[in-house]
């Protein structure tokens, strides 16, 4: 068993930080009764020094009590990683860590967290053992522990290979990768239609769906293969690849993204459109879209527990993205795009519960639900603070057979 410390790597049964405000690390705690947050507006970003608030359903902390789960949530344009959970004594909160451009995440049972960055794939370990916390408060602080420095990749969705090594969508080189112990990456996989590997954003496929350690999906805005191609087909060109067949199995999608497999279905976020829904027949290789439900906004970012479908929602760009049927949509329902979380239930199929950001930050990329976790923080790895959270493994205490007394 791991002993804990930390700041001077004392063994403790609670791991204690420093309680200051720490750089790279932000906590909030939003009323649990209403759907205003409780807190001050947040600074984002301090280039442009933009409020933020956040507001949820009234029933979202009893909702994920009851569930056992926490969430992981990616914003590449603020720079932050969101851990959404509890705290007894304060109801709904949230923990922000700064990460450079963080994308997909992936969480292993083991308490670990595979992120994709702006130039790297992180490991992160959970540091705490079941009977520790920071604070008298966090039960789990997940800690950068390995680093791939992979270059400016684009990298999107990532997931973990039967050999327990990261695969992660390479946006910019059109592929599937894995990490290289010499190179920025090693290419496992490229869709037919790319003629070559090249640093050219040709498809921008962006999505994966793993199955039992290996790629099994993936989605691309569009079949292109010149330069930026995609960016004319956004309205109805997505696809979906089987990767282990290498064929197209679903088409006339907009923006497609998060392909997952759950309850035996591929679920996907036909992002152009708003709409959460399934691909049926995609087995057969002629799959097509049915769309479960529309929920107002860019859709990235899909995570189940059980019955409930967690959906990503994003403000579009409108001055790449306008055009798409998403604004008619909105139009139609009279309704604004909004960012943030929705919880679906799949049963009724219906938006339950919900988390929403206001102000400067305005698009998110994935989420990912953390089971049996309460009250989360992580360090960042670009803050002082991670220089002295300081955790270590006890060697095990060695037997030594003493002669016997004469």
């Amino acid at each position: 068993m791991a002993d804990s410390g930390a700041v001077r790597g004392k063994k403790t049964g609670k791991v204690t930080a420093a309680k200051k405000s720490r750089a790279g690390a932000k906590s909030r705690t939003a009323s649990a009764a209403g759907t205003k947050a409780a807190d001050k507006a947040v600074v984002a970003d301090k280039s442009s020094p933009s409020t933020i608030t956040y507001s949820q359903s009234g029933s979202l902390l009893s909702l994920m009590r009851s569930l056992d789960i926490s969430l992981a949530i990616t914003s590449y344009q603020s720079g932050l990683f969101y851990l959404l959970g509890s705290s007894p004594k304060t109801g709904l909160h949230l923990h922000e860590c700064a990460m450079p451009k963080p994308m997909g995440i992936k969480y292993e049972g083991d308490g670990r967290i595979t992120l994709a960055g702006g130039y790297q794939i992180m490991r992160l370990e959970d540091a705490l053992a079941p009977d520790e916390q920071i604070n008298n408060m966090f039960d789990r602080c997940f800690v950068p522990r390995t680093m791939h420095i992979t270059g400016a990749l684009d990298a999107h969705d990532v997931g973990l290979g039967e050999d327990g090594q990261p695969i992660f969508v390479n946006t910019r080189f059109n592929c599937l990768a894995t990490v290289d112990p010499r190179h920025s990456f090693r290419e496992i996989w490229r869709p037919d239609f790319i003629s070559e590997l090249i640093g050219e954003d040709r498809c921008h496929l962006n999505g994966l769906a793993m199955d039992a350690g290996k790629p099994a999906y993936v989605t691309a805005v569009s079949k292109s293969n010149t330069i930026d191609g995609w960016r004319d087909r956004r309205s109805d060109g997505g696809v979906v690849i089987d990767v282990q067949n290498n064929r197209i199995v679903c088409e006339g999608l907009s923006m497609p993204h998060s392909p997952r497999l759950h309850n035996g279905e591929l679920w996907i976020l036909n992002a152009g459109t708003g709409e959460l829904g399934v691909v049926e027949g995609a087995a057969s290789g002629k799959g097509k879209f049915v769309p479960r439900i529309f929920c107002p906004g860019f859709l990235r970012g899909l995570a189940f527990h059980g019955n409930h479908a967690f959906v990503g929602l994003s403000k579009p760009r409108y001055q790449r993205f306008e055009g798409l049927a998403l604004d008619q949509r909105l139009k139609d329902a009279d309704s604004e795009a909004w960012c943030g979380v929705q919880v679906i239930d799949l049963t009724k199929n219906s938006c339950v519960d919900w988390f929403r950001i206001d102000g400067a930050v305005s698009e998110l990329y994935d989420v990912e639900v953390i089971p049996g976790a309460a009250c989360m923080m992580s360090v960042s790895p670009v803050s002082a603070e991670i220089a002295n959270l300081i955790t270590y493994a006890k060697s095990p205490e060695a037997k030594i057979d003493k002669p016997p007394k004469a």
